[in-house]
């Protein structure tokens, strides 16, 4: 989630280890409908080494992380199925992290997440901000993957998406590695996702590793709220006062969620919030899902 620290002002809720890096588009490789970045083999296994246990828990003490959460709280148990921690690497070497779900899919293997956690715009010289060390831990809980970590072998985003600063399609697909012959859908299990028109207000469960003094990113934290539709001439969102911190970018915005279970419907992920000047985030925002991202969503399990 791509969060500003200006009173009122939306961003991206990624969470960084040092001076955001928000910026505009950055593509990758354009093919049709969708941007494609493909990771080689040499860099998915530098991305393991880069993510150890001791840095996934970096930001734990930081003493300038955002008040802790009021609305939203850890959750109890669990991680429910397909829930994780998304990590990465904005070059130079600024490690973050965000919120990412697995899906169904043909392959087993993709998860889905904000297209800013994957898309790392240009910095103020116009130069590609490139996105390296991506991994996904599902049901990360402080410190502990008890599923392994999944190195990401492709991510992309649709061809509609236009990077950081917009709040448009702003969603990613992302293949990962099986780990020992087992696939993440198999082990970790899925969220069902859907793209059929919604009433303008849907009970949600909104889910993510927020980085802020009551988390630190270590543990999932959630929020039981009505999400409104807004419209207007630029985008179509959806929109909630859930007050999860940075790192929450990503996460899935459920509905008919089922707590036993933990399983429900994505609808959205978490894109945008606002933060006042104490950093404390006021509201929430996620794309609507578009016919573009249905598309995106529908070829994953080619990557």
């Amino acid at each position: 989630m791509i969060i500003q620290r200006v009173v009122h002002r939306a961003v991206a809720l990624t969470a960084v280890l040092s001076a955001a890096l928000v910026a505009v588009a950055a593509p990758a490789s354009a093919a049709d409908d969708q941007v494609v970045t493909v990771v080689s083999e040499a860099d998915r296994a530098a991305a393991l080494a880069h993510w150890t246990p001791e840095r996934m828990r970096q930001w734990v003490g930081e003493e300038e992380l955002p008040p802790a959460e009021k609305i939203g709280r850890e959750w109890e148990g669990p991680v429910p199925p397909g829930g994780g921690r998304l990590f990465f690497t904005a070059e130079p070497g600024v490690d973050g992290s965000c919120t990412a779900t697995v899906v169904p899919s043909s392959s087993k293997d993709v998860a889905f997440t904000a297209g800013h956690c994957v898309n790392g715009g240009l910095d103020r010289f116009d130069n590609p901000i490139k996105i390296v060390n991506v991994v996904f831990v599902p049901g990360y809980d402080h410190g502990a993957a008890p599923h392994a970590v999944f190195a990401a072998r492709a991510f992309a985003w649709s061809s509609t998406y236009s990077g950081p600063m917009s709040g448009s399609d702003d969603d990613a697909v992302i293949a990962l590695d099986p780990v020992g012959g087992n696939h993440v859908a198999d082990v970790a299990g899925t969220q069902d996702i859907s793209f059929g028109e919604l009433p303008s207000t849907v009970d949600a469960s909104i889910l993510g590793y927020p980085v802020s003094r009551a988390a630190a990113g270590e543990a999932l934290f959630s929020c039981v709220r009505p999400a409104t539709l807004k419209v207007n001439s630029v985008n179509t969102t959806w929109n909630t006062d859930c007050d999860l911190a940075g790192g929450s970018s990503g996460g899935p915005w459920l509905r008919n969620f089922d707590p036993v279970s933990g399983k429900g419907t994505l609808f959205s992920v978490t894109s945008r919030g606002t933060m006042t000047e104490d950093g404390v985030t006021t509201d929430l925002s996620g794309a609507a899902l578009t016919e573009p991202v249905r598309k995106l969503y529908e070829r994953a399990g080619e990557l």
